[in-house]
């Protein structure tokens, strides 16, 4: 898939704030040798087959947990399924962009209200023109929106994370996303790279209830092309202790998903495919063994760090300024 440059793939993206002289590790219980790590699937709810992978990732192999996009097709399937299995670590994958060819969506709310954040079409954009175009105001309507129709399906989100990291590639959007998890009480997903002065500006905005992880991996074109397990085994053999970040994209190809990713062979059917195959093989089962990996999930952060730290942490994430300097986002 061609990426624009606010949407930059990456490979991996290192922890950059320092909340506490003790390790994200030791807050959560766990020695400080402790290599933790979450293997989490994105883009529930996009497809039938993106679920379906997902959940048999759940089920049959390591994937510990995963985000759902509230405004796509195959929702209400994903949101049954929480309700049926209220044990499985599901959060929100906050959505305001619809990036493939013929395969389309649009916001929760009316597109009336939110007229910055649709094309002409009456879709959310194809690519990260939510920087350049979208209302910070409607961004956050918008999304408030999806937060409360996931609740109204009867799921309890664990966390929030950023399609297309749209919502990493301005400060001004970061300041929603960032004030979003404090006001729902739940950790956002906080794969913040870029230059020195903007991982300044937005350090303000963090509190004591927020995790930044020390390690997020994603696949990146090479490494696909490379071989997605070869990739996989190198990131589990090299993790080191704290908090390790895992994100993948597993679906099944099949006609559904070819006919969903045509033309995008990056992060398209046979990519999705390679990764649920690795997650549900014996391999990867007996590498996280081989290398004492302590997986966790986003709903034990929740519980013990973020709520936990809520009422020590008052502090308002002030409002969005007009200024929008670009950060180097990423797409989970």
């Amino acid at each position: 898939m061609k990426v624009p440059l606010a949407c930059v793939f990456f490979f991996a993206s290192t922890g950059l704030f320092a909340q506490s002289n003790i390790a994200i590790q030791e807050r959560l219980g766990y020695p400080r040798t402790a290599k933790l790590l979450i293997i989490h699937a994105d883009d529930l709810g996009m497809s039938h087959s993106e679920n379906e992978a997902s959940i048999a990732g759940f089920e049959k192999g390591v994937v510990n947990s995963g985000s759902i996009m509230v405004p796509c097709p195959w929702f209400p399937e994903i949101a049954a399924y929480s309700v049926a299995h209220p044990q499985v670590d599901l959060g929100l994958h906050f959505t305001l962009t619809s990036e493939w060819k013929l395969y389309r969506w649009g916001p929760v709310l009316p597109r009336t209200d939110v007229p910055s954040l649709v094309d002409s079409g009456g879709f959310l954009p194809n690519k990260c023109e939510v920087v350049a175009k979208a209302k910070v105001e409607e961004v956050e309507k918008e999304l408030r929106a999806q937060v409360e129709r996931a609740k109204q399906f009867g799921i309890d989100p664990t966390h929030f994370d950023t399609h297309m990291n749209s919502l990493l590639a301005s400060v001004d959007l970061a300041k929603v996303y960032i004030k979003l998890g404090h006001d729902y009480q739940v950790p956002t997903l906080l794969n913040i790279f870029g230059k020195a002065a903007q991982r300044i500006a937005l350090k303000n905005y963090i509190s004591k209830r927020d995790v930044v992880p020390d390690k997020v991996f994603q696949a990146g074109v090479p490494n696909f092309n490379d071989g997605m397990k070869d990739y996989y085994t190198k990131v589990m053999k090299s993790l080191q202790p704290g908090l390790n970040v895992i994100v993948l994209h597993a679906a099944y190809d099949n006609p559904e998903m070819e006919a969903v990713t045509v033309d995008h062979p990056n992060y398209g059917a046979a990519w999705r495919q390679a990764d649920i195959d690795f997650f549900t093989s014996n391999e990867c089962k007996e590498l996280l063994k081989a290398k004492e990996i302590q997986l966790v999930t986003w709903r034990e952060i929740r519980d013990k760090l973020t709520r936990q730290n809520a009422e020590q942490d008052q502090r308002p994430v002030p409002a969005p300024e007009s200024g929008r300097g670009l950060l180097k986002g990423t797409q989970p």
